[in-house]
């Protein structure tokens, strides 16, 4: 860290992630673990233990983006060691400090993507992470926002994560690889639908995120399909499906995302009593606006539904 001028940073990460990096944390001036919990409201409680250092996130996207969250209270810079295919380090996608005004949005300035760090997780953990990148290379491919270099690193990310989860074992460079192509892409198009509905079902329901993104992917794919068809058959085709049928893009993600070990959201504990209220908050959610002929709420809940 010293070669970019951060000599005196604060560590954001956990204990699970610090133990993987004891050089890293005897570097630090300070370390600060971050509790789990919502970022708006995780990065509001530490405000007072980072007081005027810059930052250094080493964990999940959940750590990255309260770095990013504390970071834009106080001008501080920001860099990321991640640890899970997130993306998070690539985009300046965050939610802000509860009861702070004026927050702004930041994208960590130095990112250090270590791909044993990256893909370190159990087998399952990890293709669930994957197959979170993997949403964030779809979804940038039909944005208002989509343009010629993001689309080019969301395929280029969609062929290298199917690679790397099918691989015996998983190809740890090209996971990390995929994973930072996505979050480049996303960070160029951003995001729709997708998210707003796993962001609805994680806060509603308590689902673990990456593993509802893995749930909810080839359903999200099947809705996209029709309203998207160029983008989805680009996407089949980045996924090894040489006739390029959009709707064929949603049977290989299917295939891909079940080597997560979940391939129902009643597995994670959503139920029928989250679906209307994940359907109202995902009509009202802005990122509907980023979807081609965007669902409404009845669409969305029997979407939902499906995937139970």
């Amino acid at each position: 860290m010293a070669g970019i001028g951060l000599h005196d940073f604060a560590l954001l990460t956990t204990e699970r992630a610090a133990a993987r990096a004891p050089d890293l944390v005897a570097a630090a001036d300070g370390v600060v673990h971050v509790p789990p919990g919502r970022v708006d409201e995780v990065s509001a409680g530490l405000l007072g233990e980072v007081e005027d250092r810059d930052l250094v996130a080493l964990g999940g996207g959940r750590v990255v983006d309260t770095a990013k969250a504390i970071a834009g209270v106080y001008g501080h810079r920001c860099a990321a060691i991640p640890t899970t295919l997130s993306g998070a380090e690539m985009t300046s996608f965050h939610r802000t400090p509860v009861g702070v005004e004026g927050a702004r949005l930041v994208r960590p300035a130095l990112v250090v993507a270590d791909p044993d760090l990256m893909a370190s997780a159990p087998p399952a953990q990890l293709t669930a992470s994957a197959m979170n990148a993997m949403a964030h290379a779809m979804e940038a491919l039909y944005t208002p926002y989509a343009n010629p270099v993001g689309d080019g690193a969301a395929l280029a990310a969609a062929a290298a994560l199917a690679a790397g989860i099918t691989a015996d074992p998983p190809d740890t460079g090209r996971l990390a690889l995929g994973a930072v192509l996505a979050g480049y892409a996303s960070g160029a198009a951003g995001i729709a639908v997708h998210h707003a509905i796993c962001q609805s079902i994680v806060r509603l329901a308590g689902t673990p995120h990456a593993e509802t993104n893995a749930v909810m992917l080839p359903h999200s794919a099947r809705l996209m399909a029709g309203r998207a068809p160029e983008a989805l058959g680009r996407l089949a085709v980045a996924l090894g499906d040489p006739q390029a049928e959009p709707d064929h893009a949603a049977g290989l993600l299917s295939e891909l995302s079940a080597r997560s070990g979940h391939t129902r959201l009643s597995t994670l504990g959503a139920g029928e009593e989250h679906v209307d209220e994940v359907a109202a908050t995902v009509a009202g959610h802005p990122l509907l606006g980023n979807t081609p002929d965007p669902p409404g709420e009845a669409e969305i809940a029997a979407l939902v539904r499906e995937a139970l």
